[in-house]
């Protein structure tokens, strides 16, 4: 069997491991010159069972509206990406409900667990450098309602085994010393030991070499222009130098599967989603905290990767397919930094800023399996997700293409529920 896999990010590079150690021949078609230099980049390093939620949480419709023209609001609407998002974003507000929400919640959570499993069988298998730290996230409050609110979410998420412990605010500082600046502002934690932190760039190169080692072929810098159908099925992808033919086709290209399934009459229902980061060097005498640490008040999130660097992301911008740094927003999360750890010096010039288009889907659940077109896969629509799902997607996806079912239940991810 021969598979075409459109997009070189996570979800798409994982699909073509997990497919070629299936024994399917494996062609990989990116228009970027290397492997995770979009969307995977410079991510927020986390891979998080604890924050499976989706983003239209109850009340999501009113905190959009009053997010208009706050450039300091942590979920930004544009106002030019309305007209994108008009029947998408009415299919958003309907998953709203605190039903469906709480049902996305739960299948996005199971997933995220599998996703964990296969990695480290991935792990024992392989020696990866990554800057990859298991030793779980912490959640931080500064209010005792929202503490209150978390740590009901957080005994809730026990019943499909994400573990949780309360912490107070002297074991807070106890646990991440580098706390100790703000320590008069909290109110208490939540420890998540489950989670785990990684450079989802770096992790992207290593399997990469290993998916060379498994045979699959990388074709760089070729941007798929058009897709070949002959009746219900596929034939080729095309480029602007090579025709690329298959038996089946996979569509990884994050929120660019979006216009590429519309040339094929699919409605792919995933919308961009700009998320920043900025990574700091960390100088010589300056504070190294051991976790990521999430202030919820801010909504943000600060990782330590290895011992060198510091990642800080916590925006989400619905701004079309603009990738534009936007100074305002980039200025956001070097205050974030200074509001979580005063005490950590750094230089704006020497930091690193960074967006990335999120796929995001109306439900906050991926899209993971075979299409309305005989050979064509779905693997996009992870939103916040795609690193903490990453390699059980591609898992799954494999497993669906050559053997017909998965080992996880992969039906609430199934592009049938949007009639794809």
């Amino acid at each position: 069997m021969r598979v075409v896999v459109i997009g070189c990010g996570l979800a798409g590079l994982a699909s073509a491991y997990y497919l070629a150690k299936k024994g399917a021949q494996v062609c990989v078609l990116d228009r970027c010159a290397g492997p995770a230099l979009e969307t995977s980049f410079a991510n927020g390093s986390m891979i998080t069972p604890s924050l499976a939620d989706p983003w239209n949480s109850p009340g999501v419709m009113g905190a959009l509206i009053r997010s208009l023209g706050q450039e300091d609001s942590p979920m930004l609407l544009r106002p030019r990406a309305l007209p994108s998002l008009i029947g998408w974003g009415l299919r958003f507000i309907r998953q709203s409900s605190r039903a469906r929400f709480e049902a996305s919640f739960l299948a996005n959570a199971v997933f995220a667990r599998y996703s964990q499993a296969v990695m480290r069988d991935l792990l024992q298998s392989h020696t990866l450098d990554f800057d990859y730290a298991p030793d779980g996230t912490v959640k931080i409050f500064r209010q005792t309602q929202a503490l209150e609110a978390a740590a009901k979410t957080a005994r809730w998420l026990e019943q499909v085994g994400v573990t949780h412990r309360l912490l107070s605010p002297t074991e807070l500082v106890s646990f991440e010393p580098a706390l100790k600046g703000i320590a008069a502002e909290l109110v208490g934690g939540v420890h998540f030991p489950d989670d785990e932190i990684g450079n989802a760039q770096r992790f992207c190169g290593a399997l990469y070499e290993r998916a060379l080692a498994a045979g699959v072929e990388f074709h760089f810098n070729e941007a798929v222009g058009s897709i070949e159908r002959d009746g219900d099925k596929l034939v080729a992808a095309r480029t602007a130098t090579e025709r690329f033919s298959a038996d089946t086709f996979v569509l990884a290209a994050g929120s660019y599967s979006w216009p590429l399934g519309q040339q094929l009459g699919l409605r792919v229902p995933v919308r961009p989603a700009k998320g920043y980061s900025l990574t700091v060097p960390l100088g010589s005498n300056s504070v190294r905290p051991r976790y990521a640490v999430l202030d919820d008040a801010l909504h943000a999130c600060v990782v330590p990767l290895g011992t060198e660097h510091l990642r800080i992301a916590g925006t989400a911008e619905f701004a079309g397919f603009d990738r534009d740094l936007t100074a305002s927003r980039v200025e956001n999360l070097q205050a974030l930094l200074r509001a979580v750890y005063p005490a950590i010096e750094f230089d704006p010039a020497e930091s690193s800023p960074w967006c990335g288009l999120r796929p995001m889907t109306p439900d906050g659940r991926p899209l993971i399996g075979r299409t309305s077109i005989a050979n064509l896969y779905l693997c996009t629509g992870h939103g916040p997700l795609g690193w903490t799902m990453a390699c059980g997607s591609g898992q799954a996806l494999a497993d669906l293409i050559v053997d017909g079912s998965a080992q996880v239940d992969t039906t609430a991810f199934a592009p049938a529920r949007f009639s794809i």
